[in-house]
């Protein structure tokens, strides 16, 4: 963990804070060996989009490892180390053949599992046959190519979540942004519904309505996937409870938010599930699933906010989630400089979460997550809904421990007896 940069109790005191705090170096680093980066690679994640695999092959950088990413001829997804281990070309110039890829400097074939298949002008050697190229398994699910970088004894089955194949849903991919900072302040991010209530108001903001401009009562449950945020309002005698997941390690979903809470009179799924992938400590892709009920199109690209497209000037007038988080300490967050309060309590449960799973490799035990076990659909719990029968209570403060009571009580049903789409 990081140290404490001085507390500064002075005005004009900035010279005594000269000297930053080194990041976080369990929670940030996600290269081979480093805890964090061992951790991550024990789950399949997201590394591509499906459709984007064609005649070419693609060069990709995962948890800080170059790789090269392909299709063949028969249909096969590769994901093999960037550079041909005859002389080191990189295999983003190789030719995809029916079997696999070949090196395009000595043509060298290898297949989608890493074996050396030909080796022209050595057909006596036997090297081949003794030989690997260092190849990650694949799995491809509802347009996204997933990738298991993991010790191959620990391989979990592919999870599917519940929220994948909801009845009387459409699901469509998220395509992939790319953030300029580290996972962790990416992720962070989830656990925070109070910048909903300031970020995303802002004029000129998009996607949130004059509901959001009333201050919550905001509240964090752990679940058997991790936890989740509970954003609770009040629509005269009944309560909106929206609910967020944070799914160990990087995935979070979140409900919509569009429609007026007068609209809202049934439980309502998650809008979206998306992956914070670290591509290497400073650079992370952003990549999942929006889904939308039938009859209505799931939102396409990235989102108001949701990367640097606009110009920075935009940005700066009205900045979105992208700028908030991407100007964290630089892109890598030194959490020494940190002023932590009341409102920051999901942050300090999920950083706890996720340095208890990395401790936990780290020691070579096992972890206990329903994502890695082979248990059939998982259960996921988030949500929103209106619970209707709640006046108001005599004074605010008694009305805001009603609220919360009440959030409680729904979430920890939706966890006891699951939800209905």
């Amino acid at each position: 963990m990081s140290e404490r940069a001085p507390f500064l109790n002075k005005t004009y005191g900035a010279y005594y804070h000269r000297e930053q705090p080194a990041p976080d170096e369990e929670l940030t680093r996600v290269g081979p060996g480093t805890p964090c980066g061992e951790y991550l690679r024990r789950f399949w994640q997201p590394v591509a989009v499906a459709e984007e695999l064609g005649e070419l092959p693609r060069r990709i950088r995962i948890l800080g490892e170059d790789l090269v990413v392909f299709r063949s001829r028969s249909g096969e997804v590769g994901l093999l180390e960037l550079h041909c281990p005859h002389r080191g070309t990189s295999l983003e110039f190789g030719l995809i053949e029916e079997q696999g890829i070949r090196c395009c400097y000595h043509a060298w074939l290898f297949g989608v599992d890493g074996r050396i298949l030909e080796m022209p002008g050595h057909e006596d050697s036997t090297l081949k046959d003794r030989l690997c190229h260092g190849a990650y398994p694949v799995h491809e699910y509802a347009g996204l190519v997933f990738a298991y970088m993991g010790p191959p004894e620990k391989q979990p089955p592919f999870p599917i979540l519940d929220t994948f194949e909801l009845p009387g849903y459409r699901m469509a991919v998220r395509p992939p942004s790319i953030w300029k900072c580290n996972w962790l302040q990416v992720k962070e991010n989830s656990m925070d519904p109070a910048h909903l209530a300031y970020l995303h108001t802002l004029p000129g903001s998009e996607g949130f309505t004059e509901d959001f401009r009333a201050l919550p009562e905001w509240d964090w449950m752990e679940t058997p996937l991790g936890m989740v945020y509970i954003d609770t309002r009040r629509n005269g005698e009944r309560v909106w409870v929206r609910t967020a997941d944070f799914i160990l390690p990087n995935i979070h979903q979140f409900p919509p938010n569009a429609a007026p809470m007068a609209a809202r009179n049934s439980i309502t799924r998650p809008d979206a599930t998306v992956w914070a992938v670290p591509l290497d400590d400073t650079h992370t892709m952003q990549i999942g699933y929006y889904r939308a009920p039938e009859g209505r199109e799931p939102r396409r690209g990235a989102g108001f906010g949701q990367d640097d497209s606009r110009s920075y000037e935009e940005r700066q007038r009205v900045p979105g989630d992208h700028d908030a988080q991407v100007s964290i300490h630089n892109g890598l967050s030194r959490h020494g400089l940190e002023h932590l309060t009341a409102i920051d309590r999901g942050i300090i449960m999920m950083r706890s979460m996720i340095r208890n799973g990395v401790r936990a490799v780290s020691g070579n035990m096992e972890l206990d997550y329903p994502t890695l076990r082979d248990d059939g659909p998982i259960p996921t719990y988030c949500h929103d809904q209106m619970v209707p029968g709640y006046p108001m209570a005599e004074t605010p403060e008694d009305d805001r421990k009603l609220l919360r009571t009440v959030a409680h009580d729904a979430v920890a049903r939706a966890v006891r007896e699951g939800l209905a789409a």
